[in-house]
Order: structure tokens, then sequence, then C-alpha cells
């Protein structure tokens, strides 16, 4: 099967080794993603809601350029630093899913790798096509 990289244009990713999402047949997985913006700078610092909302929003555009949409994720995976924050994230993961409902996990973790990032989201999707 044809094996399509997507590059979100940051400098970590050829430092680091990876792409932003995969795309191998139907099937498609987008790297752990932030709240970061064209620029690589870090969007709602301190708001684990605005920083959920716009690593979704990411997410969305990696998978655009996969071929897909969030309507085609079956799951995902949050990490997140602060569980205390688990309803400011999960109502911003609704307002994207709250329809589509994949199947996720929401995990605390120690660190990400700066110290302003309060979450980061992995995705998995079927594509249609």
């Amino acid at each position: 099967m044809k094996r399509k990289n997507i590059s979100s244009g940051t400098p970590w990713e050829p430092i680091v080794g990876y792409s932003r999402a995969v795309r191998v047949g139907k099937q498609i997985w987008v790297s752990g993603t932030t709240a970061t913006d064209e620029k690589g700078n870090i969007v709602g610092r301190g708001d684990a809601y605005k920083q959920t909302v716009q690593t979704l929003e990411n997410v969305e555009r990696a998978l655009k350029k996969a071929g897909a949409g969030m309507k085609d994720v079956v799951r995902t995976r949050m990490f997140v630093r602060n569980i205390r924050d688990w309803e400011k994230i999960g109502r911003a993961h609704g307002e994207f899913f709250g329809k589509i409902r994949p199947a996720t996990t929401m995990v605390e973790i120690s660190k990400l790798i700066s110290p302003v990032m309060l979450v980061e989201i992995e995705a998995e999707a079927i594509a249609p096509r």
C-alpha cells in the first residue's frame, strides 16, 4: 500500500524524525499535536480549554491534508498536564466530537515538551476513500 507522510512544517519534524500524520490506505494516524499556531507559538497559555480547541483545529488541518475530516476519527488520546482540567478539555473535545464519539483516552502526564503546554492529542481516522 502507498504511504503518504503529511507535514505541518514545524521545525521539530525533521529534527525528531516524524510526520504530523501518516496515511496508509484508508488509515490515518495523527501524531501527538499541541496548541501551536502556524509559526510554532503556543496558543492559549494557561487556558486548557483554548489549548484543546487549538490542538483539535491542528488535528483537523492534518486530517484534511490526508484526505479526511473529523467525522472520520475513530480514536483520540489526550495527554493532559493536570487531570483537574478534564472538564475544560472534555468540553472542547465534545464540541468537535460530540456527534462522532470516537473511542478516547485521557491521561495525566507529568510533562510535555514545553512547560506551557497543557494538552497533547493523538488521533486515528479511517478515510472514506
